[in-house]
């Protein structure tokens, strides 16, 4: 179990991110068409993982723009955003927000991805929703970065995750 913030009061995750130098979980999301994605469908890229509570804060939203532009200068990486958003809101907010470059992700079906990758919280008003972390992966799914943001209201350090994707 790991512990970050929320406002300054300690919030719970269901275990602890992957080690860096080891495989990646496999995973089972549901992209905006409702069909299934694994970490397999994005073999043979780069991925960066940006893990957020929900699209519909401020903090979240501005991650995903974020990663959305720097994505463009980056070769043969991925960025997947994953929430417990469902596919229906995650495409209302990237229409909104004209976010094109960044595959939304939703675990609403399987509920399992949080506790693979341990950004699932058990506490706090936002308990079973993810905690925010973003974890870097080569071409062969290795983890090579990961941060689980200490501050839930706050953003990822952008610099490290995309310098590790390139």
């Amino acid at each position: 179990m790991a512990v970050v913030t929320l406002k300054g009061n300690p919030v719970h995750t269901f275990g602890e991110l992957p080690a860096a130098g080891s495989q990646a979980p496999d995973f089972v999301l549901v992209k905006a068409d409702l069909s299934d994605a694994r970490l397999a469908s994005f073999s043979g890229k780069k991925k960066i993982l940006n893990i957020v509570p929900s699209l519909d804060t401020g903090v979240c939203a501005a991650s995903a723009k974020r990663f959305n532009n720097e994505v463009k200068s980056l070769s043969g990486v991925v960025i997947l955003t994953i929430s417990m958003d469902l596919p229906f809101a995650q495409s209302r907010f990237c229409e909104a927000k004209g976010i094109a470059n960044v595959v939304m992700l939703s675990d609403m079906r399987k509920k399992d991805f949080g506790k693979k990758y341990g950004v699932e919280l058990t506490d706090s008003p936002l308990a079973g929703l993810f905690t925010r972390a973003v974890v870097v992966l080569d071409a062969a799914d290795t983890v090579v970065y990961t941060q689980l943001v200490p501050e839930i209201t706050t953003e990822p350090d952008y610099a490290k995750a995309l310098a590790a994707a390139q």
